[in-house]
């Protein structure tokens, strides 16, 4: 089924239940993974919640990757137009709210992933008015924050300092702040589409690689490296969104049902991505000869302190609301000590 197709049944879907009991719904999840996945078992806490607070009244429908389509701007656009009442949205959803790119930048967020679920999911930052409107002048509503784990560099070469990454062909997202942030480690970025990646890297045409521990066991990309390098510097971040206008129709109980729900679901998400993430991490060195390297302080401050002009890329990129947003994780982080 096409998106247009898709597309059309919801619409349909939708005007269909608008006949039905006025109690009885159903709010529809995109996700950008598949079954079994980190976003798939925060998905699937949030539905049980969900369905057992209202008592049956709302049916949450998960829709995986593949359910809904194959590309990421297809989901964001379902959820714009209201296809689906919910999904998430990571890397790729900059192309929509590209204050979203925040959380691609480098050494911004705490080295603890529990405190950067906490402070992505406080009020200070989900509910400020930088954040919610970058979404909501684009017909969504942020919700919550899912970080799924550290995003861990694979390479072909020992990397311990930035002069170990002169000249490394590491594959990015399409993204400018990845590509500016690699280029001023000094690596040569390249952006290869994900299903090509794998042979990519066995041929020598990628040389490096950077995903959460999940992707790299899941794809097998760690059998064609020879290094997996912990630098802690950023988190592989989904936004859990909805569409604006159906967030408008909700009853003030049922707004204050999907807080509490999320709220309660940050230490269950970092939970997930926890046992996930320990388990895949497992897997690899069990079945992989990759050495696992972890940089130390100092090892890490040298690229953060090249990572930090590229803030003012995001800035000018992005604007003033993005700055705003911006000060508001800095301000934050800086109480954890790893912001600077």
């Amino acid at each position: 089924m096409n998106f247009r197709t898709f597309l059309g049944a919801g619409l349909a879907l939708g005007l269909a239940a608008a006949t039905t009991v006025a109690s009885a719904e159903t709010w529809r999840v995109g996700l950008e993974e598949i079954e079994g996945s980190v976003q798939y078992e925060y998905a699937k806490a949030f539905k049980e919640r969900i369905e057992e607070q209202s008592d049956g009244d709302i049916t949450v429908q998960l829709l995986p990757y593949g359910e809904w389509g194959s590309s990421y701007s297809s989901l964001y656009d379902a959820v714009q137009g209201g296809a689906l009442q919910l999904g998430f949205g990571s890397g790729f959803l900059g192309g929509t709210v590209p204050e979203s790119q925040l959380m691609s930048l480098n050494f911004v967020m705490p080295a603890d992933q529990l405190e950067t679920a906490q402070m992505l999911n406080s009020d200070a930052f989900m509910q400020s008015d930088a954040w919610q409107q970058s979404f909501r002048e684009r017909n969504l509503v942020p919700l919550s924050a899912l970080p799924e784990g550290y995003q861990v560099w694979t390479a072909n070469r020992e990397i311990r300092t930035p002069e170990d990454m002169e000249g490394l062909k590491i594959r990015v997202m399409d993204n400018s702040l990845l590509r500016s942030t690699y280029q001023a480690y000094g690596a040569s970025p390249i952006t290869i589409a994900y299903g090509e990646l794998y042979s990519a890297l066995q041929q020598g045409q990628a040389e490096g690689n950077i995903q959460p521990v999940f992707a790299h066991e899941e794809m097998g990309f760690y059998e064609v490296q020879d290094y997996m390098i912990f630098a802690k510097q950023s988190q592989f971040v989904a936004n859990f969104m909805g569409n604006l206008d159906w967030y408008k129709g909700l009853s003030d109980e049922q707004k204050q049902m999907v807080k509490d729900t999320t709220d309660e679901l940050v230490q269950v998400g970092h939970d997930i991505q926890t046992k996930f993430n320990d388990e895949r991490l497992d897997t690899i060195k069990e079945k992989g000869d990759i050495q696992i390297i972890e940089l130390s302080e100092d090892e890490r401050a040298k690229f953060r302190e090249l990572a930090k002009p590229v803030r003012q890329t995001f800035i000018d990129d992005v604007g003033e609301r993005g700055k705003k947003a911006l000060d508001i994780v800095l301000e934050q982080t800086g109480k954890s000590g790893d912001a600077d």
